[in-house]
This record gives structure tokens, C-alpha cells and sequence, in this order.
């Protein structure tokens, strides 16, 4: 006991006042009057209590700390026909790796042959392995439960899907929510009614045990550990459903989202653009191919169309040098000896001075070439609306969110008809990064708004709103960075279920504060006016502390079909 004592005193010298002060009153009060039953159950039930507390805080952190447990650390790198053994940090962007069976996918890359099948589940939730071919991205930190595949880096380890995972959990780790921090100020409150009842019993009866029973019975267990373990669990549940948010204050944030502002490409749509149409008086091939080799270097999602098409032809690619990319507007640089510059019609129009038809075929994105400083043609691609989008819009609706805007660089007649029939508020296009940032700060005069984008020209709006969402499955490093919560796994409607555990979690640590406080100021009146001895008090004490923790599990186990959703 000795021992205990000495460690309760080193918290309260730390600053943690509150259930810390209570035992050691409790304790103290006992032994002084000769309750040393009572002061012997206090103590083991102290122990036990803190216990309990790193087991149920364990239990709730239980997915985030599977992340962080399972980081890929070293891969096979094939050299001409070696392969070595190195660490995951001395990958290169085109490093070619060997993935065998049981081994997790180091660092983001395309696959090179053959089929590769990934359990994903760590990272996306999904239960069934996924199927990938040639030319389809794969994500570090999946398993591979297939064949041995060879794949292609086309990121380094720090820029990584999981190394943006690993940051998003360790900052989950260490954040509060506000409701926490709150509860944290009500104990010092509960601390001061519990000794002012205590001394309110003795002075009235006269008799001290009476105040050694409310020290003894009292508890802020319901403020100080129910609340935080409700929102930790509510992360880690999200996290199992392949939404990692960065801890418990933006968990806390998301059930208050009123307004969503989102991206188009990639968000909305599934962000494969195909290459539909060249309009250009150059050599087609020719046209393509100093394209292609420029858009080698960009990040951009309709790059990958372009190189895709250019080798579907068998055109010889070349290192583009002196690249220079302006995120969302488009990407200059030189190819071989030819000055080249692709992006959004508007960007070349005004860098070329020259007047660019923008009347297309509907429903399909423009891109404009310009090469040696003159207007070359137009690139037309498709972009196809992501499976289960309208559902989710509507799931947003039906959750609380009163307000959807979609915010893109594309063009009006695009947004207008990918967005027909959506339950959209508004339609903003022809966006730049700048005037996404300015929408998303005008809508947060009026209400709290998480942004959803995927690329490096929607980082800055993410890091406006009040919650920066970011597709991460194929989003681009800058958003993840920028992001509040990463989306792993390529369905909106997973989001709708992270709002929905949001309002649960929140619901679970209100029923937790008010039941368990309410218990817990009821078993003092009892014990101040003489129903409760010591002993009694102790083990009453205890069954709170249990129940309301208990009761904060409950979160690990939402279900967000069946939660109340507004």
C-alpha cells in the first residue's frame, strides 16, 4: 500500500487530479479511523481500476495498434538477375521488388506481371483478397496471399500509403478529444462536491466513517476514463472499416459536419480516366508520345491514361527534363528537343495566349497541349461515376449533412452532367486550388465542413475545412499529408458509416457521463446519510467503474447500418 500511495502522490505531483486525490483521501480517511478493511479494498480496487483502465483503452486501440505492429520493414529488390534483401528506406522510385507469398507490399508501386493477389483487410477493411494485374496499383502495407509477383516502386517508403498510416495512428494515439478535455475540467469539479459532501456528512452526524464512506464511494471514473476509452474505440472501429481518422478530437469533430464540399475527379468518379479522343494536327503518334513521356513525371490521375495508351501502342517513351507542374492546372517540360505543355484548357490558353475552342464531346474531360509555345491539340478522356456515389450522397443526407457542394477545375457541361440527378446543393466548376480553398472557408461562416478531394491541388482546400478527407487508396502523398482522416478503400459509403460511428461514440460517452455520475452522486447521498459503510461504498464503487467502461466498449461494436443516424 505504501508503494501505491507513493505513485498516486508522483500523479497528482504530474497534474492528473482528480480519481488520484479521491483514492488517496479515501485511503488516508480509513486507516485514520480505523476502516482498514475499507482502506485494504480501496487500495486493490484502485489497482484493479487502473488495470481495467489499460486493458479497456488496449481493446479500443486494439485496430490502431495492428497498424503500427505490422509496418513493412525490409523487401526483395531484383538487380538484373539478383535479388538482395534491403530495408523498405532504401527503396528507389523504379526499384523492380519480389513479393513472395506472406510477404506485405513495401512501398506503392504497379505490379509488372502475372496476377497478384492482396489481402487488403489490414488497410481497407475488405474481407475477400483483391486481384491485381499488369499495370494495376498496389498499396504498401497489403499481404501478398497469391503467387510470387514482381512490381515496380513508384514511390519511396516515406511517401508511401502506409508510412501516411503510420503518422494518421500515431497522432490518433496522442490526441484528446474535446469532450475528453472537458471531462478532465469536470473532475476537478466532482473532486470538490465529493470532499464537500464528505465533510457535510461528518459535520451533521458527527460521526467521521460517514465521510470516509463518500470519499470511498465516490468515483469520476465516468468523466475521466469512460469518455476518452468511447472515443479511442470509436477511431479503432473506424479504422476496421478501412477510415483511419487521426484521433479522437476529429472523430468527436466529424458527428458536428453539417456541410461536405466535394472533389470530381477521383472522388466522385473512380479516377481511372481513359483516353477517349486526340484532336491535333501533329502526327498522332508523335503527338502521343511527347505527351506520354512529359506526363511521365506528374502525379496528376490522367497521366497514368495517357502513358497507358502511349504503350498500348508501342511508342518509345523518354525522360522528360526541366519539368515544372503547377498542382491542378497542368505540367510543362522539355522532351527530346520539343518544349512541351499540357494542363487545363483555361491554364494553356492564358500561359500561350491563344483562344482554345472548349466545345467538346459532353461528359468528357479536356486536357490542352501546347508544344514549342504553340497551341498542339486537345486530349479528351472519360471518367466514369464511382459505384455506390448516388447512395452515399444520399446516405450523407440522411445522416445530418444539410448541405453537399461539388468543387471542381473541370469544366461547367462535365460537372453538370456526371452531377445529374445527385442530390448536389450546388455545382461549382472551373475551380482553381485557390477558389476551392475560398468556397471551403465561406462555408465554414455558416456551419462545420469536412472537404473530400484525392490530389495535390485539393490539399489546400483539406487543410482549410474543418475536416480534410482524403482518398487514399490512390490519392496523391500531399492530400494524405494534408488529410485529417484517410479513406483506404474505394467506397463513399464508408464515410456515411465513420459519421454515423461518430454520433454513436457520441451518444455511448453521454450515457457513460450521465449514468455513472448519477450513480456515483447517489451512492454519496446514501453513504453520508449512513446506508452505505465504507466496505459497502468500496465495492459499489467498483461496480460503477466496471459498468460505465464497459458500457464505452460498446463502441468497438457499432454497427452503422443499425445506428440512429441524426
Amino acid at each position: 500500500m505504501v508503494a501505491l500511495v507513493a505513485q498516486i502522490i508522483a500523479r497528482i505531483g504530474a497534474g492528473e487530479i482528480g480519481l488520484d486525490v479521491i483514492a488517496l483521501l479515501s485511503m488516508g480517511g480509513a486507516l485514520l479511523f480505523g476502516e482498514y478493511l475499507a482502506a485494504t479494498i480501496v487500495a486493490l480496487m484502485y489497482s484493479g481500476g487502473q488495470y481495467l483502465e489499460n486493458v479497456a483503452e488496449g481493446r479500443a486501440r486494439r485496430e490502431m495498434t495492428a497498424l503500427l505492429s505490422r509496418a513493412p520493414h525490409v523487401a526483395t529488390r531484383r538487380r538484373e538477375s539478383q535479388m538482395e534483401e534491403v530495408s523498405v528506406d532504401s527503396i528507389a522510385v523504379g526499384d523492380c521488388l519480389v513479393v513472395r507469398r506472406g510477404d506485405l507490399v513495401p512501398v506503392d508501386g504497379t505490379v509488372n506481371d502475372g496476377e497478384a493477389v492482396l489481402d487488403e483487410s489490414a488497410l481497407t477493411g475488405e474481407p475477400l483478397p483483391a486481384k491485381k494485374r499488369p499495370g494495376d496499383i498496389v498499396m504498401s502495407g497489403a499481404a501478398n496471399v497469391g503467387d510470387l509477383f514482381n512490381m515496380t516502386a513508384t514511390k519511396a517508403a516515406s511517401d508511401s500509403t502506409y508510412a501516411g498510416i503510420l503518422k494518421l495512428v500515431e497522432a490518433a494515439q496522442q490526441s484528446k478529444a474535446p469532450m475528453a478535455r472537458m471531462a478532465d475540467r469536470y473532475a476537478l469539479v466532482f473532486l470538490t462536491v465529493t470532499i464537500a459532501i464528505a465533510l457535510l456528512a461528518w459535520w451533521i452526524s458527527g460521526d467521521p466513517v460517514r465521510s470516509v464512506a463518500v470519499l470511498v464511494v465516490a468515483t469520476p471514473c465516468p468523466l475521466i476514463l469512460a469518455v476518452p476509452i468511447a472515443w479511442a474505440a470509436g477511431v479503432s472501429r473506424a479504422a476496421s472499416s478501412g477510415l483511419l481518422i487521426k484521433g479522437a478530437k476529429i472523430l468527436e469533430e466529424l458527428s458536428m459536419i453539417r456541410t461536405l464540399v466535394l472533389d470530381k475527379t477521383g472522388t466522385l468518379t473512380d479516377g481511372r480516366p481513359t483516353l477517349r479522343e486526340i484532336s491535333t494536327s501533329w502526327p498522332e503518334d508523335e503527338f502521343l508520345r511527347l505527351v506520354a513521356s512529359l506526363d511521365q513525371a506528374s502525379s496528376h490521375v490522367a497521366a497514368k491514361a495517357l502513358v497507358d495508351a502511349a504503350h498500348a501502342r508501342n511508342l518509345s517513351l523518354v525522360s522528360p527534363e526541366q519539368v515544372s507542374e503547377e498542382p491542378g492546372e497542368g505540367i510543362a517540360g522539355t522532351v527530346g528537343d520539343r518544349k512541351v505543355a499540357i494542363g487545363g484548357i483555361n491554364f494553356i490558353a492564358s500561359a500561350y495566349g491563344v483562344e482554345i475552342n472548349d466545345a467538346h464531346t459532353p461528359g468528357t474531360i479536356a486536357a490542352a497541349v501546347a508544344i514549342d509555345g504553340k497551341f498542339a491539340g486537345i486530349l479528351l478522356f472519360s471518367d466514369q461515376l464511382r459505384a455506390g456515389a448516388a447512395s452515399a450522397l444520399n446516405g450523407f443526407k440522411a445522416i445530418g449533412v444539410t448541405r453537399i457542394i461539388l468543387a471542381t477545375g473541370d469544366r461547367a457541361i462535365v460537372a453538370r452532367q456526371i452531377t445529374a440527378g445527385l442530390p448536389f446543393d450546388e455545382v461549382r466548376a472551373n475551380l482553381s486550388p485557390g477558389q476551392k480553398i475560398d468556397i471551403v472557408k465561406d462555408e465554414k461562416t455558416r456551419a462545420p465542413v469536412m472537404m473530400i478531394g484525392d490530389g495535390v491541388n485539393d490539399a489546400p482546400a483539406l487543410a482549410a475545412a474543418n475536416i480534410g478527407l482524403a482518398m487514399g487508396a490512390h490519392g496523391s502523398a500531399a492530400a494524405i499529408e494534408s488529410a485529417d482522416a484517410v479513406l483506404l478503400v474505394e467506397r463513399l459509403d464508408r464515410i456515411v458509416e465513420g459519421i454515423a460511428i461518430a454520433h454513436a461514440c457520441r451518444r455511448i460517452a453521454l450515457q457513460s457521463v450521465f449514468a455513472g455520475i448519477g450513480l456515483s452522486v447517489g451512492a454519496m447521498i446514501l453513504a453520508a446519510a449512513g446506508y452505505l459503510t465504507p466496505v459497502q461504498g468500496a465495492l459499489f464503487q467498483e461496480i460503477i467503474d466496471i459498468a460505465v467502461i464497459l458500457n464505452a466498449l460498446r463502441a468497438l461494436r457499432i454497427r452503422p447500418s443499425a445506428s440512429r443516424l441524426s
